[in-house]
């Protein structure tokens, strides 16, 4: 006999985690695209452009390689500042935001980036091959 209200797949960590990973990642894009809107108050526009450019930034403020508080600005420090930006932007922009940054992530987001990785790709690959050849 099978009971009504439990759910079909048990919601595991590792589920919850790549929610709030995937989650984050969106409202990362929604503050970047608050900080470019005219309609968002400009304190909103001037904490949204600095979370949202730390975030996206290969930056850290404590480097990734250092054990346990490497990790703590991703953990931490970008999520509070969501937090904080999203209690600054009025809700129905920020609805509207995260709606636009859902559907961006949807698709492939820049052909320019992928063309400049695939012909870094292209010029590693060379180089091995040159220093290869020279080495034999």
């Amino acid at each position: 006999m099978e009971k009504a209200d439990t759910p079909s797949k048990p919601d595991t960590l590792l589920l919850r985690a790549r929610r709030w990973a995937k989650a984050i990642k969106r409202d990362v894009i929604a503050i970047w695209l608050a900080a470019r809107d005219r309609r968002t108050p400009w304190t909103a526009r001037i904490l949204a452009a600095a979370i949202a450019a730390y975030a996206l930034s290969p930056i850290d403020l404590i480097p990734d390689f250092i054990p346990v508080l490497g990790y703590l600005d991703d953990l931490l420090i970008v999520p509070l500042g969501i937090l904080a930006v999203i209690k600054l932007v009025p809700a129905p922009l920020m609805v509207e935001f995260r709606q636009t940054a859902a559907h961006r992530a949807e698709r492939p987001t820049s052909r320019l980036g992928a063309i400049v990785v695939l012909l870094l790709w292209c010029l590693a690959i060379y180089a091995s091959i040159a220093l290869l050849t020279d080495f034999w």
